[in-house]
């Protein structure tokens, strides 16, 4: 069990130092309503006052009702400070475009709204002299749940090393809302996706694999083909040499 205590200062300084190492004045990061998102709000709220979650709803009704909403109730408890940068209409003439030269498949329309998210963060702390915060955790990463230069792109991220099952009680140590705890993770890339579903395996089963090393024959391959497939995700584009 990890001293949530010592954790939050440790990371709270962390942030602090890489924000005065790059000579920023704050720091951006998508405000997704989501546990991941939630901690990482709260985290560099902590380090720097001067701290923007941005909510980007792009296509999916739930991006607009609930992810709006809870993202906005935990910036309110947090005083976080909001702003929503609706990416709908850019997303449809982009998938329009686009399918005038090739058949688009459903993961690739999929994967925009990602990648729309990270041009708007970075677009927003290009102009803004911030630094765009990471929202991955460790889960997610080891297989690979994340979008390529999407949500996987950032110029920091103070929960890379995290589970999901740690992500819940850092953020029941730091009184975050129920509500962000019991919401179902989903990326919301479209109406009724859960990340558990799309993958086949429960985050508890993956989690229990990371920290304890203990997993079932069925959960063991799923857990391996996932991660085998996204390599490349984890390492630096190839180039010759």
């Amino acid at each position: 069990m990890r001293n949530y205590e010592t954790e939050t200062k440790q990371r709270v300084e962390f942030i602090r130092g890489l924000i005065k190492s790059a000579g920023a004045n704050g720091v951006v990061y998508g405000n997704s309503g989501g546990k991941d998102s939630a901690l990482v709000g709260i985290l560099c709220k902590m380090a720097c006052s001067d701290t923007v979650g941005i909510i980007m709803p792009c296509g999916s009704k739930r991006n607009y009702e609930i992810d709006k909403t809870d993202g906005i109730a935990l910036a309110k408890q947090f005083d976080i400070a909001v702003r929503v940068v609706d990416l709908s209409a850019v997303k449809n003439e982009l998938v329009r475009s686009v399918s005038e030269n090739t058949k688009l498949t459903d993961l690739a329309t999929a994967n925009i709204a990602p990648r729309l998210r990270m041009t708007t963060l970075y677009s927003i702390a290009a102009s803004e002299k911030r630094l765009v915060a990471g929202t991955g955790n460790r889960s997610e990463g080891y297989m690979g749940y994340f979008t390529k230069w999407g949500d996987g792109a950032f110029d920091f991220n103070p929960i890379a090393d995290l589970t999901v099952t740690e992500i819940y009680d850092f953020l029941r140590f730091l009184k975050a809302p129920e509500f962000i705890i019991s919401k179902a993770p989903s990326a919301g890339l479209f109406d009724g996706q859960t990340d558990e579903s799309e993958m086949g395996i429960s985050y508890s089963s993956i989690d229990d694999f990371l920290l304890n090393g203990t997993v079932n024959e069925k959960d063991k391959t799923v857990i391996e083909k996932f991660h085998k497939v996204s390599e490349h995700k984890r390492e630096m584009p190839v180039v010759y040499s």
